[in-house]
C-alpha cells in the first residue's frame, strides 16, 4: 500500500501538529504534502521526514502573511499530483481536505473541525476587521469551495462527537470518531518555583477566553501559571495581577513538570477536542472546564474534574470553588487511568482499522 499523509501547513506546534507527528510514527515512509512549512519546525519536529511544499513555499515570509493568501490554498492544495498513492490521509485544519485524487485512491479526512471561521464562527471572525465586507466576500467564496471539496473525501474521521455533529450539519456527511492521542512522554525533571498554583496550557489568542481566567484568579487571589504565546500576550499581561504568571512557550520536559506540580488545570475555553486536559490528566491532575465541545468527552463530573456552565468569572470561580471543596475526592490514580484511553496506541489501532 502507497500511503500519503497531507496536512494544512506547519507552522507553529498545537494539537493537529501533534496529531501528525504521531501519524508519521505510525506510517515512517509516508511522504508528508503541505501547503508550505517553516524549516526550523521539520528539523526539530519531523527531521526524518520527507516533507514536500506547494508553490506557496516559494512566497517570501510566506509563515508570516499567510492568512492573507487564503483564497490562494484551494488551488494550491488541488495542484498536489498524488496519482501513485493507494491512500491518502489528509489531517485537515481547513484545506487538505480538497485534494483532487484518482477515482481509485481512497481519502480518508481525519478532520479537526469543519473550519469554523467560515461555518459556526464565522461572525466572530469579522468583529474588528478593517473591511468587513472584503472579509465576507472571501468567507463566501471560500465556504463554496469548503462545502464542495468535503464531497472529495470517501470517509471522515471526526476528532471528537461534538466535530462529528459539525460535519453531519455542514457538510451532510457522516464520520467516525477517533480521539486524539495525547503524546506528551517527558518526564518531570525540573524543579518548579511555584506553590499550589493552578495552570493554563494554550496559545494566546482572542477566541481561547484567557481573559475569562484572569478575571476570575484576579478576583480569587489564587496562583496561576499560564504557560503559552500568541499575540494576545501583552495586553493580558497588563490585565493580571501579581499572582499570575505569565511563562510563555515552553519545552515538554518544562510543560511535563508544571503538569505534575500544579493543583488542578484551567480551561475556560471551547475546544474541538482539547489535549491540555487530557495531557493534565496523564499527570493525575484534576480540570475546571466549560460545559462545551470536546471537554463534554474528556473530563468526568465529579471524578476527574468540574465544569463551568457560562463564561462568566463568577461561574468559573463557583467551579473553582466545588473542585477545591471535594478536592481530596480526586484519585491521582483513577485520573490516571481515565487517560489512558486517549493513548497513542488507542489511535493507531484505530487508525489502522479504518485503513484496512
Amino acid at each position: 500500500m502507497k500511503l500519503a499523509l497531507v496536512h494544512d501547513w506547519l507552522n507553529t506546534l498545537g494539537g493537529a501538529e501533534r496529531v501528525l507527528i504521531e501519524l508519521h510514527k505510525t506510517f515512517p515512509q509516508a511522504p508528508i504534502y503541505v501547503l508550505f512549512y517553516d524549516k526550523r519546525f521539520v528539523r526539530q519536529w519531523l527531521p526524518d521526514a520527507a516533507v514536500h511544499a506547494s508553490f506557496l513555499q516559494k512566497i517570501p515570509f510566506i509563515t508570516r502573511i499567510y492568512p492573507m493568501l487564503a483564497l490562494l490554498m484551494p488551488i494550491a492544495i488541488e495542484s498536489f499530483d498524488l496519482s501513485h498513492f493507494d491512500r491518502v490521509i489528509s489531517s485537515s485544519v481547513t484545506f487538505s481536505k480538497g485534494l483532487v485524487l484518482k477515482p481509485s485512491t481512497k481519502h480518508i479526512c481525519y478532520c479537526y473541525s469543519p473550519a469554523r471561521f467560515l461555518w459556526d464562527r464565522h461572525a466572530e471572525y469579522i468583529n474588528g476587521r478593517e473591511y468587513p465586507w472584503l472579509t465576507r466576500i472571501s468567507q463566501h467564496l471560500l465556504r463554496l469551495w469548503d462545502y464542495s471539496a468535503a464531497d472529495r473525501a470517501d470517509h471522515f474521521v471526526a476528532i471528537s462527537e461534538a466535530v462529528k455533529d459539525r460535519i453531519g450539519k455542514y457538510y451532510r456527511k457522516e464520520a467516525t470518531v477517533i480521539y486524539p492521542p495525547a503524546t506528551l512522554t517527558a518526564r518531570p525533571e525540573k524543579i518548579v518555583p511555584h506553590q499550589d498554583f493552578y495552570l493554563i496550557v494554550s496559545r494566546l489568542y482572542d477566541y481561547k477566553n484567557i481573559r475569562l481566567a484572569i478575571e476570575t484568579f484576579n478576583k480569587l487571589g489564587y496562583p496561576l501559571v499560564i504557560i503559552g504565546d500568541g499575540p494576545d500576550r501583552r495586553a493580558l499581561e497588563r490585565e493580571a495581577k501579581k499572582n499570575i504568571v505569565f511563562l510563555g512557550a515552553r519545552d515538554d520536559a518544562t510543560l511535563a513538570s508544571y503538569y505534575n506540580a500544579c493543583r488542578a488545570f484551567i480551561m475556560p475555553q471551547e475546544e474541538d477536542f482539547g489535549l491540555t486536559p487530557v495531557e493534565a490528566m496523564q499527570f493525575g491532575k484534576p480540570v475546571v472546564a466549560l460545559r462545551k465541545g470536546g471537554a463534554l468527552e474528556t473530563v468526568v463530573e465529579g471524578r476527574t474534574g468540574e465544569f463551568f456552565d457560562d463564561a462568566i468569572p463568577e461561574a468559573m470561580a463557583d467551579a473553582i470553588g466545588r473542585l477545591n471543596a471535594r478536592y481530596t475526592s480526586y484519585y491521582p490514580t483513577e485520573i490516571k487511568e481515565h487517560a489512558k484511553q486517549f493513548s497513542a496506541e488507542r489511535f493507531k489501532a484505530a487508525i489502522m482499522q479504518v485503513l484496512q
